[in-house]
C-alpha cells in the first residue's frame, strides 16, 4: 500500500474567520499525476483503478478538437508514441507525466487490416464490410473456421514520465464470426468472438474450452462485466504497471 501523504496544518482563528499561517510537509508519499489524454470516462476510470495502488493520479486531458493530429503510421506502438510527443506541449505547467492510449483490430488472413486504421475503416466499410472481406474463408468445423478467420484486439498505454516513454501492451486473440451478433460494446464488437481463457487469465487455443468463454458468442452479446475479462486495454495497463512496479513481464 502508498502511505497517503500527511501534512500539519497550523491555522489562527480571528473574528468569525479562520487563517491557514502554515502548511508543513510530514511524510507519506506525494502524489505523481498522469494526466491521460482521452475523452472516454471509462477508459479514465479503468486507468486509475490500475494506477492508483502505485501512488499516481489519473486526472483527464481534454484537448479541443484538431489539437491532436492522428498519425498516419504502421504499427500501434508508433501511433501511441507520435500522439504522446504531441500530448506533451499541451501538459499544464510543473506537469512531466502524460499517458494515451490506442487500439486496433488486427485480422490475420486481411495482413493485420484494418489494424492502426480500424477506426477508420469502421467508419467506412463498417464491420459488415469487414465480413464481406471475409466472405470466401467458411467452414462448418467452428475450430477450423476460428482459424481461417483469427484476429485479434490489439492495445498500447504509452506514458512519458517526464524521462522516458514506457510501453503497455495488450492483446485478445480470436477471431472474425461469419454474421454479426449483438448490439452491446462499440466498433467492431458484433463480430468479434474471443478465445476462452484460463484461471491465469490467459488465451486458450480455438476449440479449448476454459474458465472464462463467451461461449461463441461475440464482444457484441455479451455484458460489459465479461468483455472486461478479456480486455485488450486493460491488458495493456496490467503491463505498464508491471513496468511501472519494477516488475517487467510480457503479457
Amino acid at each position: 500500500m502508498v502511505a497517503p501523504p500527511c501534512y500539519q496544518i497550523t491555522f489562527e482563528i480571528k473574528g468569525k474567520g479562520v487563517i491557514i499561517i502554515g502548511v508543513d510537509w510530514l511524510g507519506g508519499t506525494m502524489s505523481t499525476v498522469i494526466w491521460f489524454l482521452t475523452g472516454n470516462e471509462g477508459k479514465l476510470t479503468e486507468a486509475t483503478h490500475h494506477l492508483s495502488p502505485l501512488g499516481f493520479e489519473v486526472r483527464q486531458l481534454l484537448l479541443p478538437e484538431g489539437a491532436i493530429v492522428e498519425p498516419q503510421l504502421d504499427s500501434l506502438e508508433d501511433v501511441a508514441i507520435a500522439k504522446l510527443e504531441q500530448a506533451k506541449q499541451y501538459l499544464p505547467e510543473g506537469e512531466t507525466h502524460v499517458m494515451v492510449e490506442d487500439a486496433g483490430l488486427f485480422v490475420d488472413p486481411l495482413d493485420g487490416f484494418p489494424g492502426v486504421y480500424s477506426s477508420y475503416a469502421y467508419k467506412t466499410i463498417g464491420f459488415q464490410g469487414l465480413l464481406r472481406l471475409l466472405d470466401h474463408l467458411q467452414s462448418e468445423d467452428p475450430v477450423q473456421a476460428a482459424s481461417l478467420r483469427s484476429a485479434s484486439f490489439q492495445a498500447v498505454a504509452a506514458l512519458w514520465d517526464g524521462s522516458n516513454i514506457i510501453l503497455g501492451k495488450g492483446s485478445c486473440p480470436g477471431s472474425i464470426s461469419t454474421t454479426s451478433n449483438g448490439e452491446e460494446g462499440f466498433g467492431f464488437d458484433p463480430v468479434f468472438i474471443p478465445r476462452d481463457i484460463d484461471d491465469l487469465g490467459q488465451p486458450l487455443p480455438p476449440g479449448t474450452y476454459g474458465v472464462v468463454s463467451t461461449h461463441g458468442a461475440t464482444f457484441g452479446a455479451v455484458s460489459l462485466e465479461i468483455k472486461q475479462k478479456f480486455s485488450h486495454r486493460r491488458r495493456a495497463l496490467d503491463h505498464l504497471v508491471t513496468q511501472l512496479s519494477g516488475d517487467s513481464q510480457d503479457l
